[in-house]
């Protein structure tokens, strides 16, 4: 969000789950990098936007969650280049692969899925999310799960066990 008198970015809001069965993490949900400023959005937001993302993830212990979609070139994915510098080896990142569903026909992402293109400690794990259309039509979580197992059990069957929104 920006503070219009600030014009700085600027992270509001706070969710707290107390529970004495978890961990005590805090999950910080960060903005994708905006390119080109719209309305009222400053000139440099895109600077601004990696400035406050790089604020969290350069500490050593954060886990970085780096998205990317499966539909685009994964060597010029935004999320892992920034998680590259601060965590060179791979170390503390954890891949997510989204849009796996929309790739071109007679392709797949095996091969990024299993680390052979760019190797992460941690691995990745592949999504499929519900559709705009799915969420019009009222498509329920319980639906679009199973039919995300679908989608692993069928494309990427050696996969399937580490693969998706569940998992």
């Amino acid at each position: 969000r920006v503070d219009r008198r600030q014009r700085q970015m600027c992270i509001r809001d706070r969710l707290k789950i107390y529970s004495p069965n978890v961990l005590n993490l805090t999950l910080v949900d960060l903005p994708g990098i905006t390119r080109v400023p719209i309305g009222d959005q400053p000139k440099d937001i895109e600077t601004q936007i990696r400035r406050m993302i790089m604020d969290y993830i350069k500490n050593e212990n954060a886990i970085i969650l780096a998205v990317s979609a499966a539909n685009t070139d994964i060597s010029t994915s935004d999320a892992l280049q920034m998680a590259r510098e601060v965590d060179p080896n791979g170390e503390r990142t954890l891949g997510v692969l989204t849009k796996l569903d929309l790739m071109d026909k007679g392709t797949d992402a095996v091969d990024v899925l299993k680390g052979k293109i760019i190797h992460l400690k941690l691995g990745y794990i592949g999504v499929v999310n519900r559709s705009q259309q799915d969420i019009m039509s009222s498509k329920n979580i319980k639906k679009s799960l199973d039919d995300e197992a679908a989608f692993f059990n069928k494309f990427y069957p050696e996969l399937a066990h580490q693969s998706g929104t569940q998992f």
